[in-house]
């Protein structure tokens, strides 16, 4: 097992025990795979979200936040009192579990996800019902800029990008009329993974002008030997 991801995060939270043993199966199980899921992926001439195909090659991999971002996640909701939440990219679920603990001691609430690929849509499922977080949580399967072009939350406390690098600046503009001052946007990767680089300028450009009624920074977590960046912005 690779050290950067087996070992605790340095932020990570105390979760009931029935979750934080899911979460402890769910990372060392993805330690054990995607990083041949990725190189197979990359064999095939697929290395970043971009490219046509590269979801279906990646269908088995659980391409989870690291363990320090999702920690991370779950504090931004707890401390935000965050009641309604949503999320572009569930993949496996792991950081909608974050983030429904959060909501769960906010006193209840509701996060829309949306997974593209049915496949893996139907293992996050297992595993919210697995946390008992199920109730909390509603799934959309298919291409976000359609699942979410209705009925979200009003307002919209917080919102998770983590998907499609190109999506991100249309999936925050489908969200942020939803917003309330204090409202975050948290994204994964946007600047920085493999040969990503670029796909997010337009969202990157509307988070970093303070015109554009956001103040934002960015944050650095490490996992299997990488580094991989975040951004972090309210909404003013």
């Amino acid at each position: 097992m690779t050290p950067a991801l087996a070992r605790p995060a340095r932020l990570r939270p105390i979760f009931p025990a029935p979750l934080q043993s899911l979460l402890d199966r769910l990372y060392a199980e993805a330690v054990q795979t995607d990083p041949g899921l990725r190189q197979a992926a990359r064999d095939r001439g697929l290395s970043h979200d971009g490219q046509p195909d590269f979801y279906a090659a990646m269908a088995e991999a659980a391409m989870p936040v690291t363990p320090d971002f999702g920690a991370l996640l779950y504090i931004l909701a707890r401390s935000s009192g965050a009641r309604h939440v949503v999320e572009f990219g569930t993949s496996f679920g792991l950081s909608t579990l974050c983030l429904a603990a959060a909501m769960r001691e906010n006193g209840g609430g509701r996060i829309v996800t949306t997974e593209f690929l049915p496949e893996k849509a139907n293992r996050a499922r297992a595993h919210f019902i697995e946390a008992g977080l199920d109730d909390l949580i509603e799934l959309r399967v298919g291409d976000a800029r359609e699942t979410l072009a209705r009925d979200l939350p009003d307002p919209v406390d917080l919102l998770l990008l983590d998907a499609a690098k190109d999506a991100y600046g249309d999936v925050l503009r489908l969200v942020e009329k939803r917003f309330r001052p204090g409202s975050l946007v948290v994204s994964d990767r946007a600047d920085l993974d493999g040969d990503d680089g670029g796909r997010a300028a337009d969202y990157l450009a509307t988070i970093r002008d303070p015109a554009n009624g956001y103040r934002m920074a960015e944050i650095v977590t490490s996992a299997l030997g990488l580094r991989f960046s975040h951004d972090l912005a309210v909404h003013l």
